[in-house]
């Protein structure tokens, strides 16, 4: 086995898809899953910053399921069904990790500006990829390049999710009360 990090078949801008195919690297697939790959990058800055073991612990396990979730993203369509292991039980999985994280803070009445905390500001960041790459996947769902509308559901609720956390993150980290978008001033 090489332990070659390059195969120079991307070479020509093309990338394979998981079962047959090849796609233009800029093509709507490989965005979306960069993107989600971006995310999970993020959420690991996040997650090595974290000062809460329940933080670091749901994080790996997100971060788990979005290499499941790029696989799908990656499949062509005809092999996407091989891949699929984002359902409405890991969309749950997220909705109660929310519940059980939002009864331990309290919530914001307006925007707030991140950077309360660096394990938060990291959080934020990854929401807003997350935010990104949700929008990447709706774009494939809605053209009909994609079939599983739990990839769309699950990355709301991940956003949602890490919101949660950031906010939890900024109260261990001693933030009495998070930054608000709007100044007194205002």
């Amino acid at each position: 086995m090489s332990n070659q990090l390059y195969t120079r078949t991307g070479d020509d801008g093309y990338t394979n898809l998981l079962g047959e195919g090849r796609v233009a690297k800029y093509m709507p697939q490989p965005e979306a899953y960069g993107t989600v790959d971006e995310a999970s990058a993020a959420m690991g800055v996040a997650r090595a910053a974290a000062a809460s073991d329940l933080t670091r612990s749901i994080l790996l396990t997100a971060q788990r399921d979005l290499y499941r979730l790029m696989s799908e993203l990656a499949a062509s369509q005809q092999a996407a069904a091989r891949f699929r292991f984002i359902d409405a039980g890991r969309v749950r999985w997220l909705e109660d990790q929310i519940e059980a994280v939002t009864a331990q803070i309290t919530w914001p009445r307006e925007f707030i500006v991140p950077g309360d905390s660096a394990p938060g500001a990291w959080l934020d960041l990854a929401r807003a990829i997350v935010r990104r790459a949700e929008r990447l996947v709706v774009h494939l769902l809605h053209d009909g390049l994609i079939e599983n509308p739990e990839l769309c559901r699950y990355l709301n609720r991940l956003s949602s999710l890490l919101f949660a956390l950031e906010l939890r993150e900024n109260a261990l980290a001693g933030a009495a009360a998070p930054t608000l978008a709007r100044s007194i001033d205002d």
